[in-house]
């Protein structure tokens, strides 16, 4: 990829989903640098690839990537900071540094991490619960009910979110619920406490767990 293509340029933003995501729910991925867009389309050639930016240049690689024609996706949050003139405001930031996770088949994957000079800050993500035929960690992937999931739950880009670890969660018991109301209607995982507060955690295969905000039980249902 030696030279980036260009595609169908889109305005606006996509509203976040409110309901179990679908194909045409997931919102598109817009290039910051160009407002190129690039709409999510299944497809049973290409699977979901976990990469990491060096140097939190994962915004760099995010948009190089959709002007390439090919959808990605980073999970961001918004966070309340104080700028030098001690104004607060709120700001952007990657819930989960340095990964994005990007929708595309085996041959471009690798061209991405070994053939773009302009992306040589990029590797994949190994997932270190596996071998392969080599006994090397083959890329990670990542299963397309899990990614939507784990998009419906981040794209609402809600300040509460939050990138936790296990021992962060207090866990109410192993059975999967879907939140069914609020701005995370749609979400499932398993319930549990977190700084407090009873929340619903979506986990990411051998990438980790995040917690949603605050969810009251009457808005939890037991599937």
């Amino acid at each position: 990829m030696s030279t980036l293509s260009n595609v169908e340029t889109r305005r606006g933003e996509a509203k976040p989903p409110c309901v179990r995501l679908t194909p045409d729910t997931i919102p598109d991925a817009i290039s910051s640098k160009t407002g190129v867009s690039v709409r999510y389309a299944p497809d049973e050639n290409k699977r979901w690839y976990v990469f990491r930016a060096s140097y939190r240049r994962e915004d760099k690689a995010f948009d190089m990537i959709v002007e390439d024609g090919t959808y990605c996706y980073i999970a961001k949050r918004y966070v309340r900071k104080t700028d030098k003139q001690g104004k607060d405001k709120r700001v952007l930031e990657a819930l989960i540094p340095n990964l994005l996770f990007v929708y595309t088949t085996e041959d471009k994957a690798k061209e991405y991490i070994k053939g773009t000079p302009e992306l040589s800050f990029l590797t994949y993500y190994y997932n270190h619960f596996e071998l392969d035929e080599d006994s090397k960690n083959p890329p990670l992937t990542i299963p397309c009910r899990e990614m939507e999931n784990f998009i419906c739950a981040t794209s609402n880009k809600s300040e509460h979110l939050m990138y936790v670890k296990e021992e962060q969660c207090h866990f109410k018991g192993g059975e999967t619920v879907r939140v069914i109301d609020g701005l995370f209607k749609g979400v499932e995982g398993k319930v549990a406490r977190v700084s407090g507060q009873q929340r619903v955690i979506v986990s990411i295969t051998a990438v980790g767990l995040v917690s949603t905000a605050y969810i009251p039980s009457a808005f939890i249902m037991e599937i």
